[in-house]
């Protein structure tokens, strides 16, 4: 591998979502952002829910996250979501109606809606229609 790459895995309970040798690596961590180069000093660290973008022959690629670490080496970022979706494989019009069902239960007034799970489930679906929009724009979707 060179010294201008890194190894990428992005890894589900159910599947390899993605292994590719990319040039940085932009990761929704749980204090915010941060990046990862070639060379980078090892750390770990817990994953919020976000877009994950990398950077391969000089187009930005994006893959929802949700929850989950990202293990970061000299050569190498795995990540280990509990939730990840290459922004080609996003269904929209599932997550449009992830996003209509959320609000619902959001602005109902009665003690049976979990609030707090609503509005994860809110966060999760439009971050995912980010990821999508942010593909079609950049011409990776």
């Amino acid at each position: 591998m060179a010294d201008k790459e890194i190894k990428l895995e992005v890894v589900t309970p159910d599947k390899m979502v993605l292994s590719q040798t990319v040039e940085y690596v932009g990761c929704p961590g749980v204090a915010g952002e941060f990046g990862v180069l070639p060379n980078h000093i090892p750390f770990l660290s817990a994953l919020g829910i976000g877009n994950l973008h990398y950077k391969k022959a000089g187009k930005t690629f994006y893959v929802f996250v949700a929850g989950g670490f990202a293990e970061v080496g000299p050569d190498r970022l795995t990540v280990l979501a509990e939730v990840a979706e290459k922004a080609e494989d996003i269904d929209i019009e599932r997550a449009r109606k992830a996003e209509d069902r959320a609000r619902k239960r959001l602005e109902q007034q009665n003690d049976n809606v979990d609030f707090a799970r609503a509005r994860v489930a809110l966060q999760r679906a439009i971050t995912r229609m980010s990821a999508m929009n942010a593909a079609k724009s950049t011409g990776t979707a």
